[in-house]
């Protein structure tokens, strides 16, 4: 399979070379915006780039009709305008907060037990997350899908970083040097508190995830999530 890299950053080269040891091969190398006409070379684009160019290079595949899957955070404002055009150049489409397999296991599990704790109200909640000083945005877009499971599954309203009203759920971002990335949502009541966390030890999950997810929408058609891939639900 011929991959577009779209971003060379770390998470762009952990894939490379993953998907190189796959038996893949890497066509295109993007630092920034891509050329049309370049991704017709590819069989399947990976966009790990940044906030402000990763609608131009979601949209430049589906118009040269290059399934894509993306993992770049902060664009989201734009995420319904890029399923829309997706649709309408009748392309392939993959966004992924987080590609790890053992993350997207950790959202199934976030989402179950925010529905076993819901009716007892004494338990409040609250997600801290902690990446590489690196990382652009905060919180996480992991963080961020968390806190939506929760909400789509209890009472809470909505969420903010740092401070939270009572319906919200508060969001602590930390970022430490050589984080790859670790989430805890913890449940505290007078009484107890109940805590699940994921910890990466490296970008390794990501990066496989992501070229798994590649080979998976290969030659698809639609709008496609993690769990689509790895038949979850």
């Amino acid at each position: 399979m011929k991959i577009a890299l779209l971003g060379y950053g770390k998470m762009g080269k952990t894939i490379e070379k993953i998907a190189i040891e796959r038996g893949h091969e890497i066509v295109i190398r993007s630092t920034g915006n891509i050329k049309e006409q370049d991704l017709l070379l590819a069989d399947v684009a990976i966009d790990f780039s940044v906030p402000t160019a990763a609608f131009e290079n979601i949209t430049g595949c589906f118009k040269s009709k290059v399934p894509v899957i993306s993992g770049t955070t902060g664009w989201l404002e734009d995420y319904g305008k890029a399923v829309e055009i997706c649709k309408s150049e009748d392309g392939s489409f993959l966004y992924a907060s987080n590609f790890s397999i053992g993350v997207n296991l950790f959202f199934e599990l976030n989402r179950n037990l925010a529905k076993l704790i819901s009716p007892f109200r004494e338990y409040e909640v609250d997600i801290e997350e902690i990446h590489h000083t690196q990382k652009l945005d905060a919180p996480s877009g992991t963080a961020i899908t968390l806190a939506e499971q929760i909400i789509d599954n209890s009472s809470k309203k909505g969420w903010q970083l740092d401070n939270a009203g009572e319906d919200e759920i508060k969001i602590t971002a930390k970022r430490i040097e050589d984080v790859p990335g670790t989430h805890t949502i913890s449940y505290r009541s007078p009484v107890d508190t109940i805590e699940i966390k994921h910890t990466a030890h490296s970008r390794q999950g990501f990066a496989l995830g992501a070229v798994i997810a590649a080979e998976w929408i290969k030659d698809k058609k639609g709008i496609f999530t993690m769990k689509d891939v790895l038949s979850i639900g």
